[in-house]
């Protein structure tokens, strides 16, 4: 199956719940308005090769900014955000 990036970024949305989940996982303070901004940017900036679909999940992973973003495939809601785990030996 496919990705199709066009339509993540097209039917991106968001729960009430997720604004505060994103801030708290990030250690940000960013409004509603500047999450949204910020997510869009990083999927735009993301090339689709980083964007992945296991089971009802997609997750574009972006290195450059060391974040991990799932979106559910069949609503297009982001679920969560992580910071990426970089492992040092």
């Amino acid at each position: 199956m496919s990705i199709n990036k066009s339509e993540i970024l097209k039917n991106i949305c968001y729960t009430e719940l997720v604004y505060g989940r994103i801030n708290k996982k990030l250690n940000i303070k960013f409004s509603k308005n500047q999450i949204e901004k910020f997510i869009l940017k990083i999927l735009r900036e993301t090339e689709e090769k980083f964007f992945s679909k296991i089971g009802k999940n997609f997750y574009i992973t972006n290195t450059e900014n060391n974040i991990k973003i799932t979106v559910n495939s069949n609503t297009f809601r982001i679920i969560t955000v992580d910071r990426n785990q970089i492992y040092k030996k």
